[in-house]
């Protein structure tokens, strides 16, 4: 009973968070009440990780209605994976707000910044929870319209244009998603994921049906920023507050993978049929150019925050890649991927937040020397680096490891294809990764001042949690592994 109460509390405590920061988050105290609601949603998350792990699939009905008729919040080993994710990425980025905010964004408009988070903490959270197809739009329009405000909190004007570029295709993604939702329950008069895949095994030839499926996977696609639909991702990245791009990089794309993932696999069980498995090979190409553009477009950007965010163009390619498969082995290190590559861009772009506090801007101009300067922040941004790349040791490497497994193990040219792309982007990671870090150890002579002059400590804790995440679990891997395993046990299983 106490891990169905926390199913429901888990959304409804940063639900609450943001009126309480509006009404009483006056100075520093908008900061200490986001920390500790962030705080709180962190814990219930492990808790609720912990009871899957050991009791089952959790189940919480709200107002007394049952499913399909009322509104389910469901935790499985997927969701409760993404929930540890998500709150973990919030709550390692708290400590980093601190000083991050205070600098960023005028003091005027800290409660403002803060109640417009826990609202995008709280419709990513609900996104991942809950078991009706329709409150997944809703919770998907909240994270949204609070991201589009979080991103035009940055410094210049270019920051508006990210945000109304963001809002006009997120709207369009949006409703092709519930287009999509809409014609589902149209053929079946429910909404209930379960009671959706129970009630669509009869429909597997239906047209109305392929154009549902046509409809949802345009508009998480865009939710995705799948190339060619990723136009909106660098420039909201780049603009955006840094402690807004370290949440919106490691969970705002990452929710979409997991829904596509969810409602190819659960709702529509497509592994089970092969007219609808066939559509995941329109995927693999996709899946394949987005890896190589991607990386290619991120050699050549100057600036690092928008050389970050083409490269999570690439790395969404690998998550596409796995899930094209739909074999336990890729699907796992899709599933994988999700998490590890949220870690990995979360320090990521961490350490480029630290680093914006030292320098005017944070480009390959202005960075030489910084390691220097900046020991521990280039430390960190040195290990998750390396983790992006896929070296031994690292998250990066697992989940990487896992879908060239997958692959070899299909047998075909697709397969072969699959796995030469992998290496290739990988050592296209290489070339990108070098050239910061070249420039960040050399020495630079025009700089007089070679002091050490870190980012604040509160930054560097936030920092740092992260940094260690990336080869903490990349070391001890069942601690991923076997949550990702169960989780494509109980997908391809069709439970």
């Amino acid at each position: 009973m106490i891990g169905l109460n926390l199913v429901a509390l888990q959304v409804i405590i940063p639900l609450i968070g943001a009126p309480v920061c509006t009404l009483l988050g006056r100075g520093n105290r908008a900061w200490i009440l986001s920390t500790l609601f962030t705080w709180c949603a962190f814990v219930i998350a492990i808790a609720l990780m912990i009871e899957v792990r050991c009791c089952g699939v959790l189940s919480y009905v709200m107002g007394g209605w049952l499913a399909p008729w009322g509104i389910e919040y469901r935790v499985d080993p997927l969701s409760a994976l993404i929930l540890v994710l998500i709150t973990g990425v919030a709550s390692a980025t708290m400590p980093f707000s601190y000083s991050s905010v205070d600098r960023e964004i005028p003091r005027n408009k800290h409660s403002l910044y803060y109640t417009a988070y826990l609202l995008t903490l709280t419709g990513l959270i609900g996104m991942a929870i809950t078991g009706d197809a329709f409150n997944a739009f809703v919770f998907m329009e909240i994270a949204s319209l609070s991201a589009y405000v979080l991103i035009s909190l940055g410094k210049n004007r270019q920051a508006l244009y990210a945000s109304f570029q963001y809002l006009v295709l997120g709207t369009i993604g949006a409703t092709f998603f519930v287009i999509g939702v809409g014609l589902l329950y149209m053929l079946t008069g429910t909404l209930n994921m379960l009671d959706l895949s129970e009630r669509l095994s009869e429909y597997h030839n239906n047209r109305v049906l392929f154009v549902a499926f046509a409809f949802l996977v345009v508009g998480l696609s865009l939710k995705l920023a799948l190339f060619p639909l990723h136009v909106w991702l660098p420039s909201a990245y780049s603009h955006a507050p840094s402690v807004v791009s370290v949440l919106l990089a490691a969970t705002g794309t990452k929710i979409a993978a997991y829904l596509l993932i969810r409602f190819c696999f659960t709702v529509l069980q497509i592994n089970q049929h092969p007219a609808l498995l066939s559509v995941l090979d329109y995927f693999f190409p996709l899946a394949v150019v987005a890896m190589f553009a991607g990386s290619i477009v991120a050699i050549y950007q100057s600036d690092i925050k928008r050389l970050l965010a083409y490269s999570s163009i690439a790395q969404i390619g690998y998550i596409l890649l796995g899930i094209s498969f739909a074999t336990n082995t890729a699907l796992t290190g899709s599933i994988l991927h999700i998490v590890n590559h949220g870690i990995m861009k979360a320090t990521l772009f961490a350490c480029v937040g630290g680093m914006a506090l030292v320098l005017s801007n944070v480009s390959l101009q202005t960075i030489k020397g910084i390691g220097r300067r900046m020991p521990l922040t280039m430390a960190a941004f040195t290990v998750s680096s390396l983790s992006l790349i896929g070296i031994p040791g690292t998250v990066g490497f697992i989940s990487k490891w896992y879908l060239v497994l997958g692959a070899l193990e299909a047998g075909t040219v697709k397969g072969l294809v699959a796995t030469v792309a992998i290496i290739g982007s990988s050592l296209l990671a290489v070339v990108y990764v070098w050239r910061i870090l070249e420039l960040a150890y050399s020495p630079d002579p025009s700089k007089t001042d070679s002091r050490t002059k870190e980012a604040p400590w509160p930054m560097l804790v936030g920092i740092w949690i992260l940094a260690l995440s990336c080869v903490g679990f990349g070391l001890f891997t069942n601690v991923l592994i076997e949550p990702a395993s169960m989780a494509t046990q109980m997908l391809l299983g069709g439970n």
